[in-house]
């Protein structure tokens, strides 16, 4: 299965969220192969699972650029960007992965990494402008999208679980790698931007409620369509950073409750677009973190590897309280159940 989770607003958890799911998902199935795919710029996904803050995440990330094959999703549309509607040498893509395991033990050996790249801000121009190209008999728009579905293929579809990460615009990375996703995962906040943010996301990926007809034949849901595939389902909406202010009587919940009762009309509307039918089984609550994710994410370290008590980070004391722990555990294995 092939899981994307994204939203087109900043700010709503979605690369901690990938971080500590991903490598749950890996831990309580170590029979599986998982592979992790960073589409996004700022290659954050890929600098906690190399070692976060304190385990120089940051450097080993760079030294996968200096190889002499740069060892990222960068890389690899680096070498497609030259031939990007013909075959390329699939048996390279060994070259663009890294095992994160090698350099931050605290992350599962069944966990390969397509890392992100600040590349792809570049390369963005470069794939719009190649996707918007005219050839007689291609569909140039989808072969520039399919490219993540053509370096998943090229492993012989090896992976059980993929895990993708992008960043918070439609930008046409985002678009490569919802075009290789099944699933869906929804982070929102519980503020008026989110509810926009939730519309956006059913237009953008859906096509509904679009303004003016004539953007449909630009649509990605159009793109996809129109080839008889299969766009990704909403499978599970997670209300992020939930804190402990956020009571049942609050503005927050009251914005939360809109946000569901919208997302209920659409799922009544368009059923097709889910994987599921009762909306209130596919919503999860997630308080926040708090210090516990920071230490983490400072540490590269998922919660079911984090040890209690005092961390050091940044040269600064801090302590991981059991029962705060045990609850960041138990919100993110209820979100894995459900995957």
């Amino acid at each position: 299965m092939r899981y994307t989770i994204w939203n087109n607003k900043g700010g709503t958890g979605k690369t901690s969220l990938s971080f500590q799911i991903l490598t749950t998902y890996a831990l309580n199935h170590p029979e599986q192969e998982v592979l992790a795919i960073d589409l996004c710029p700022q290659a954050n996904l890929s600098e906690l699972l190399l070692g976060g803050l304190e385990g120089g995440g940051g450097a080993n990330l760079e030294v996968l650029y200096q190889k002499p094959v740069r060892c990222s999703v960068g890389g690899y549309f680096q070498q497609r960007i030259s031939t990007p509607f013909t075959g390329w040498q699939a048996s390279d893509y060994v070259n663009y992965l890294s095992v994160p395991n090698q350099c931050n033990a605290n992350i599962p050996d069944n966990i390969k990494l397509l890392a992100g790249d600040k590349l792809l801000e570049i390369q963005s121009v470069a794939l719009t402008t190649l996707a918007n190209t005219q050839l007689p008999g291609v569909d140039t728009r989808l072969a520039i999208l399919d490219w993540i579905n053509d370096f998943i293929a090229a492993t012989g579809n090896s992976f059980d679980t993929i895990f993708i990460d992008t960043n918070p615009s439609f930008s046409i990375h985002t678009q490569i790698a919802l075009t290789a996703s099944e699933r869906l995962i929804l982070p929102i906040m519980a503020d008026d931007s989110s509810r926009r943010a939730i519309t956006n996301v059913f237009t953008l990926v859906y096509g509904l409620n679009s303004p003016n007809p004539i953007y449909n034949n630009y649509l990605f849901a159009s793109t996809l369509q129109n080839a008889n595939r299969q766009l990704p389902l909403v499978h599970l909406i997670i209300k992020n950073r939930i804190t402990q202010y956020m009571g049942a009587a609050s503005a927050y919940a009251s914005v939360l409750n809109h946000i569901s009762q919208d997302i209920q009309t659409i799922l009544q509307k368009n059923p097709q677009y889910f994987t599921f039918t009762d909306l209130g089984k596919h919503t999860i609550d997630v308080t926040d973190f708090g210090t516990t994710g920071v230490v983490a994410f400072a540490e590269g370290t998922p919660f079911q590897r984090l040890r209690t008590g005092k961390h050091t980070i940044n040269g600064r004391d801090t302590v991981i309280n059991k029962n705060m722990l045990d609850d960041c555990i138990n919100e993110i294995e209820l979100i894995v159940s459900l995957l």
